[in-house]
């Protein structure tokens, strides 16, 4: 893997950002990412009943034309906002359409990040676009992901480059995303594209399965936004022509998910006030749904997560919610749980050599991972998740102020 400083330029794809002053002045919060006619698009959205206006408007102009432009501003989500927040949504379409000359509003998609219920300041949002549009350009990509950050601490980018046949292939994607972070499709705001040509149908299971263990197996404190949007653009400027299947599918397939890996670790490790990275493995499940239920039963528990800020080994606490995840006939006496090396319960109680020092001893570290062994079948599901320290109390506290 290459040893990047900076994101891969995609061709087909130029990205411009600009201080619109949408919430605050002189802060990075519009972006427009211009695609090359014939760019095949696959998206997913969030599930959240309350979903935002422009998801609901995304839709609708994804479901009807090719989209040209995926318009983004940060600091107000446009969300519990009812029919003013869709006709604003509409109308910053229609205003970048008329901008750019010859295109129709259906061709752009528009996102939001940021307060949810307050309307959205469309004059400011339209100010600012000539200025977006002004500064588009290949090498876009760094600058759009400080653009559209909110809570994060540092923009989130990630790139693969592959050979094909004498041909490389680029894969390039930006995500913001700190708090509000829990699977129920994407959990975040995250823009991909790649230079390769992929049939639409055979993009959209190239996207979908590179969620499901990234975007899809992650979580900081167990809400979906109303905002949840994820991208994949394919502009098919590099010549590649990726199959629906065979070894250069998979490749292809690879590049993208670890992409989406990328971002969704860097979220993880952004979380808001986080001061750890933790894997939750679970193992010997029944189906890989059981055992994500214990996963997010564990990563979810406020007193195992406070117990990780803590550096305290209270190993009862991640027993606790494993019992209490609503697995049907669970045998304790064939549960097992680890940190990291340290084995600590075995057939269902402490393991008789386990010390509190062993368990100090990895909770100290940045980076831990939970295993659980539940001895029911050959399943096995991980997540990644974060502690929860005062600074997520002090950051969501005062987020409107």
């Amino acid at each position: 893997m290459e040893n990047l400083t900076h994101p891969l330029a995609v061709a087909g794809i130029r990205l411009g950002t600009t201080c619109a002053g949408i919430k605050y002045p002189d802060r990075r919060d519009l972006v427009i990412i211009e695609a090359v006619a014939g760019t095949r698009v696959a998206a997913v959205f969030t599930r959240n009943a309350f979903r935002a206006a422009p998801v609901t408007v995304a839709r609708v102009h994804l479901a009807a034309a090719s989209p040209r432009y995926l318009l983004i501003n940060t600091g107000n989500a446009n969300a519990g906002t009812g029919r003013q927040g869709l006709a604003d949504a509409e109308a910053s379409c229609q205003t970048l359409a008329e901008l750019t000359g010859g295109g129709t509003p259906l061709e752009v998609l528009p996102f939001s990040t940021g307060v949810i219920g307050e309307p959205l300041p469309l004059f400011r949002l339209v100010a600012g676009l000539p200025a977006a549009l002004a500064a588009l350009r290949a090498d876009g990509w760094e600058e759009a992901a400080h653009g559209i950050m909110t809570t994060d601490t540092q923009p989130k980018w990630a790139s693969r480059r592959l050979n094909f046949d004498g041909r490389e292939v680029t894969v390039t994607g930006i995500a913001k995303g700190a708090g509000m972070i829990r699977p129920d499709m994407a959990t975040l705001l995250a823009f991909i594209a790649t230079d390769a040509e992929v049939d639409e149908t055979h993009l959209r299971h190239v996207l979908t399965e590179a969620m499901a263990d990234s975007f899809n197996a992650i979580t900081v404190d167990g809400d979906t936004s109303t905002n949840d949007s994820c991208v994949l653009l394919a502009t098919g400027q590099s010549g590649v022509i990726v199959p629906a299947s065979g070894d250069e599918c998979a490749r292809f397939a690879g590049m993208v998910y670890e992409v989406c890996s990328d971002l969704a670790q860097a979220i993880i490790r952004d979380g808001e006030g986080a001061t750890k990275f933790i894997t939750v493995r679970i193992e010997g499940g029944r189906d890989v749904a059981e055992c994500r239920q214990v996963a997010y039963a564990i990563a979810h528990s406020p007193l195992v997560k406070t117990a990780f800020f803590a550096s305290d080994p209270n190993w009862g606490r991640i027993l606790a919610a494993v019992g209490r995840a609503g697995l049907n006939e669970l045998e304790i006496d064939r549960v097992a749980l680890y940190l990291d090396e340290v084995c600590i319960v075995r057939e269902g109680g402490r393991v008789a050599d386990y010390s509190e020092a062993q368990g100090q001893a990895v909770m100290a570290r940045s980076e831990i991972t939970i295993r659980v062994e539940l001895g029911r079948g050959e399943a096995a599901a991980r997540i990644w998740t974060t502690d929860l320290s005062f600074d997520y109390v002090r950051i969501n506290a005062e987020y409107r102020t």
